[in-house]
């Protein structure tokens, strides 16, 4: 198994291209390719976990029955620790 790194450019039509010498002729691989942003930062990674205006369209559109939170219960006494 090899392990090659590349850096490379998306151009404005969202395509990335690759041409990857491997030096082997007439055989079978199995390629695995990990995309990762090297311009943004881990904040920008967590931003983009949510579409945009998420929130926004989500929030207060409950039209079911109201929602009510169930008694708890009691909570069972324990020995004390030392």
């Amino acid at each position: 198994m090899q392990s090659i790194k590349l850096n490379s450019h998306v151009g404005s039509d969202g395509i990335l291209h690759l041409d990857v010498p491997v030096n082997i002729k007439n055989a079978e691989l199995e390629v695995l390719i990990t995309v990762k942003n090297i311009n943004s930062t881990q904040e920008n990674e967590r931003k983009s976990e949510w579409s945009p205006e998420f929130f926004e369209k989500t929030a207060g559109a409950w039209e079911g029955e109201p929602l009510e939170r169930e008694p708890q219960g009691e909570y069972e006494n324990r020995e004390e620790l030392f």
